[in-house]
């Protein structure tokens, strides 16, 4: 495995700790009926976050190669990996098309 699937595993794993926290800044800092005080504070903390930790940080990977283009979501491969596994059969329910 590369350094890039460790980056992206570590990435991945920053998302899922900080999620509730985010998402409970971000309520406060759109919700309309607070202060405006601390809709500022919320959006001060939001901002304070690392950068790690935001969603859009997650590129979908090959988790074989690392490769960053041409990745199956379903089954985080890109579409070579994908090809050789399922002409060996290692992917359930995936056939070679033939008509």
């Amino acid at each position: 495995m590369r350094s890039r699937v460790f980056r992206d595993m570590n990435a991945r794993k920053a998302v899922v700790s900080k999620e509730l926290e985010r998402t409970i800044w971000r309520y406060m800092s759109r919700n309309t009926t607070l202060e405006p005080q601390i809709r500022m504070q919320a959006q001060l903390a939001l901002g304070r976050t690392p950068r790690e930790a935001s969603p859009s940080a997650i590129k979908n990977r090959c988790v074989v190669t690392g490769r960053g283009r041409g990745v199956f979501n379903d089954w985080k491969l890109c579409r070579f990996q994908f090809r050789l596994r399922a002409l060996n059969g290692d992917l359930p329910g995936v056939d070679k098309a033939s008509w």
